[in-house]
């Protein structure tokens, strides 16, 4: 059979098997943009991996309402999940064809304007979305166009940040605004610029509020920053979208150990930012203080560290506990920005003791020490006590009667009667050295008055040679030999000045 065509129908002909062939190319990719186009609140294709918290995103905090919301591991939100829009700039290659290569910027309408092809629409498109619409585009011009596109330079997206962070607040990121430049703000660098996540942070449950690609409500990712800090997993540090909300939960309570860990976390909040405390009960100073993180030095004297204050910091601070503080039962009381109240007992007695520096908690901005009277004294735990970092270094012990120097002197914590008797000059010539009278001031307000026979040569001993305590009041007597004397002295003093006067008066006779 012989057919006759014409060069019209030729062409025809031609453009059907081409369009035939850029389809059956695209049809992967075609696939692939309705994968990602069904992440949607509706979509059954993803695994339900809704946690239950017992923190939720405060519907208040945003003032808006909200569709049901699903969680989202945040494994699948990959840099690949990310949508297109006005400042973007991206790289588009097309093979073997570089005279259409370049980088291009997203446009305030969404579009981004290609050589030969004109404008793509790309706002609110992942990146393999836009391949596929650059591909259709590009196969009115070529013939197999193979094409791949990458995000150059992301542009400043905006970010809320509410609950247990030192600064919450709205931020706008730009690229090397405290991120890796270039790239798009992950949560852990995005706390970092609000300051950090404070003490009271429950990190197993951060969630974020992102809107779908669908513009159809919001779908809530929960990370665990703590995977990320024990087991280094990178898949919760989230890189943020613009519009992201980020929620941070407070904690059930204070755990000690868990206090350590954060303050050292590079997203914490900084050890040498100022934060307002108060320390009240038995401290000799008493008040609210300004404590920022302490220094340490290596031996060139250059700073290699900070410390974030603790609670013997701000003791310290207030100068030291009293001699009837209770250092089993210091209470540390808290303050969270979204949740109740948190309180925590510590024991510096296993501080002293066992060498559990977890006792000694890391502080945060607002919290309050209340260092409680003890019942009732143990000579054996004062003495412990008064050695210990958190103690005043000096003691103030009151000296009276019959020695060189009598008044307040100022000793080392732990210091004997004798030395303190030393401190005052000693026994002056009309003393009774055999003896000396302690007074006493008790935690429940009575006084207690105990003679004490001095041996300047015995070693401590609550008998002979107490350690002394701040407050407490030697009484030095005179002796009897002293007090005989100057009752004789009173009674003959009129007959000595007889005499005297006699024996001038012979005296102005002989002459």
């Amino acid at each position: 059979m012989q057919h006759n065509y014409s060069v019209q129908s030729i062409r025809n002909i031609g453009r059907g098997i081409a369009l035939g062939l850029v389809l059956l190319a695209t049809a992967p990719l075609a696939a692939t943009a309705q994968l990602v186009d069904d992440r949607n609140p509706g979509s059954t294709r993803l695994p339900d991996l809704r946690r239950s918290t017992s923190a939720q995103f405060p519907q208040d905090s945003l003032g808006t309402s909200v569709a049901p919301t699903r969680a989202v591991d945040p494994s699948v939100y990959t840099s690949e999940e990310y949508l297109l829009g006005p400042g973007d700039v991206v790289q588009v290659d097309f093979f073997n064809v570089p005279e259409l290569s370049g980088q291009f910027q997203v446009l305030p309408n969404g579009t981004i304007n290609l050589p030969q092809m004109g404008s793509v629409p790309v706002r609110g498109r992942t990146l393999a979305m836009t391949e596929q619409a650059v591909s259709a585009k590009a196969a009115s011009i070529l013939r197999y166009p193979v094409v791949t596109v990458g995000l150059e330079r992301a542009r400043p997206i905006t970010v809320a940040i509410a609950g247990e962070v030192t600064s919450p607040g709205t931020y706008t990121l730009r690229p090397g605004d405290g991120t890796t430049a270039g790239t798009i703000p992950s949560l852990t660098e995005t706390l970092r610029l609000a300051q950090g996540v404070t003490q009271s942070a429950d990190l197993s449950i951060i969630e974020i509020r992102r809107p779908n690609s669908a513009g159809r409500g919001v779908n809530v990712v929960t990370v665990n920053l703590w995977d990320l800090v024990n087991r280094g997993d990178i898949n919760q540090d989230l890189r943020l979208r613009d519009g992201d909300s980020v929620f941070v939960p407070p904690s059930s309570g204070i755990d000690p150990e868990v206090a350590w860990q954060m303050s050292d976390m590079a997203f914490a909040t900084p050890p040498d930012r100022p934060m307002q405390i108060s320390i009240m009960g038995e401290v000799n100073r008493p008040g609210p203080y300004t404590l920022t993180g302490e220094s340490f030095r290596n031996s060139a004297g250059n700073t290699v560290s900070l410390q974030v204050p603790t609670i013997t910091r701000a003791i310290q601070t207030a100068g030291g506990i009293t001699q009837a503080a209770d250092v089993r039962k210091i209470v540390l009381k808290r303050t969270t920005r979204t949740g109740p109240g948190q309180e925590l007992t510590v024991d510096f007695w296993k501080l002293l003791k066992e060498g559990d520096f977890k006792q000694d908690v890391a502080l945060q901005d607002g919290d309050t020490i209340e260092i409680q009277k003890v019942s009732e004294l143990n000579d054996s735990d004062i003495t412990e006590v008064a050695s210990a970092s958190f103690s005043p270094d000096e003691i103030n012990v009151m000296v009276a009667g019959e020695v060189d120097r009598p008044g307040q002197v100022q000793l080392p914590p732990n210091t004997p009667l004798n030395q303190a008797l030393l401190a005052a000059g000693g026994f002056n010539e009309r003393a009774r050295k055999g003896k000396v009278t302690l007074l006493r001031l008790n935690p429940n307000g009575s006084v207690t008055k105990k003679k004490i026979d001095v041996d300047l040569s015995a070693d401590v001993n609550s008998e002979q040679n107490p350690a002394m305590r701040n407050g407490d009041s030697l009484f030095v007597d005179r002796s009897t030999f002293s007090t005989a004397g100057e009752v004789i002295r009173g009674v003959t003093a009129p007959f000595t000045g007889i005499w005297n006067m006699l024996r001038l008066l012979g005296n102005g006779l002989d002459n």
